[in-house]
């Protein structure tokens, strides 16, 4: 049982991975959502923290200077400099927010805000009820000494990464229990694949070895024609038990890599379906040159039987089906159902079936998959809704 978890655990690898990112994608997408938003809110509060603490201050400057000019307004015909202090900037501004005299550093002046932050310094507008020196706005100016910013900044990085952090481990956490129906599920279907594939070892080897044997020569065409359509099944089915067993020992075989003659081996594949396409009307045509390539004899077999038996399956009556080899590139292309475009990223995933009319484990293309990415070989797939499919093997 332990043998089984783990060769299950091991098939399970990619796509638990592929769904453990995404959801790790998402949640942690709204995880910074959430945290820039309360940490924007805390930014905003200890702003406004900072001027409440300084609007008594800039307050009490105001009222300092605003004496100071209704003294410079009763003897300005005496006087006639503008009042300073050294603790802090001023300027006035009439009704019509026209300047009349300013000593401020940065003239960005926002008059309907009672104290606002302007680069690097604080403003406070004061509104006058009584114009002197014919001045509605008095602006206070101070330096913002910049070190509640920078606590702020301080405080949010730490609380942030240490929210960001539990927040990550309880995801995993999380991530663990959302998957664990999926892992179940998958090692069941795994342990039924196992136990259907060793119970029909056996009835199937029978059959197909009967068929061999039979003398179709003494037939009637009515036997003979029954007999060609246990042919077929026998050998969908033998298909079908080849890529499971293929599933379930591929972790116990070693490679055993040989110069192949692909050209001969997929002749040799071809009249293997020859009685399954023609059931079919599917016409199989070939255009192959001499190819040779280093590689597992059973594992090349698994990948050219699972294209021809995908392009019959899933051709139309009466379709074609077109196998080109040329130097370095094998091309298997049928007409037929085609596949949905968005569809075509996933038509390698385990158990995942792009055409539910059709048996199977979906199983054959992950195969297929698996086998040429050991042998470092690109797969690209053109295929168009309705006029077939066309699979491209580079190497």
């Amino acid at each position: 049982m332990s043998v089984l978890k783990n060769r299950a655990t091991s098939s399970l690898l990619r796509s638990e991975k592929k769904s453990l990112l995404r959801f790790l994608t998402l949640y942690l997408l709204l995880v910074i959502l959430v945290l820039s938003l309360l940490s924007l809110f805390y930014y905003q509060s200890q702003e406004k923290l900072m001027f409440s603490n300084q609007r008594a201050v800039l307050s009490n400057y105001a009222y300092e200077q605003i004496k100071r000019l209704k003294t410079l307004h009763h003897y300005f015909d005496d006087r006639r400099t503008y009042p300073r202090d050294n603790r802090f900037k001023s300027a006035i501004y009439d009704m019509e927010e026209v300047q009349i005299f300013s000593l401020l550093e940065n003239d960005t002046v926002r008059f309907h805000e009672e104290i606002y932050r302007a680069g690097k310094k604080i403003h406070f507008v004061k509104i006058l009820d009584n114009y002197y020196l014919g001045a509605k706005y008095l602006i206070i100016e101070v330096d913002d000494d910049q070190v509640w910013h920078q606590e702020t900044i301080r405080t949010i990085m730490l609380y942030g990464s240490l929210a960001l952090l539990v927040l990550l481990m309880f995801s995993f956490v999380l991530a663990k229990l959302f998957l664990k129906p999926m892992r179940d599920s998958i090692i069941l279907l795994d342990r039924f694949i196992k136990d259907t594939t060793h119970e029909l070892n056996t009835p199937l080897s029978a059959i197909l070895a009967n068929i061999e044997m039979m003398d179709k020569d003494v037939m009637v065409e009515k036997n003979r024609k029954k007999l060609e359509r246990i042919t077929i099944a026998a050998k969908t089915v033998s298909t079908l038990y080849e890529d499971l067993t293929y599933l379930t020992l591929e972790h116990e075989r070693e490679n055993r890599d040989e110069i192949l003659d692909l050209r001969k081996i997929i002749l040799e594949r071809i009249d293997y379906f020859e009685t399954l396409s023609r059931s079919r009307q599917i016409s199989i045509s070939h255009d192959l040159d001499a190819e040779q390539f280093l590689m597992d004899r059973k594992k090349f077999i698994r990948v050219i039987d699972n294209l021809i038996s995908n392009a019959i399956k899933y051709n139309r009556r009466g379709g074609s089906i077109k196998i080109s080899l040329h130097k370095g590139r094998l091309i298997v292309e049928d007409t037929g159902i085609g596949i949905e475009e968005e569809k075509i990223p996933f038509i390698f995933d385990r158990y995942l079936r792009f055409n539910s009319s059709e048996g199977g484990f979906g199983v054959g293309l992950s195969i297929v998959r698996k086998i040429t990415d050991e042998y470092a070989i690109e797969i690209e797939v053109n295929s168009k809704l309705g006029k077939g499919t066309r699979m491209v093997l580079k190497w």
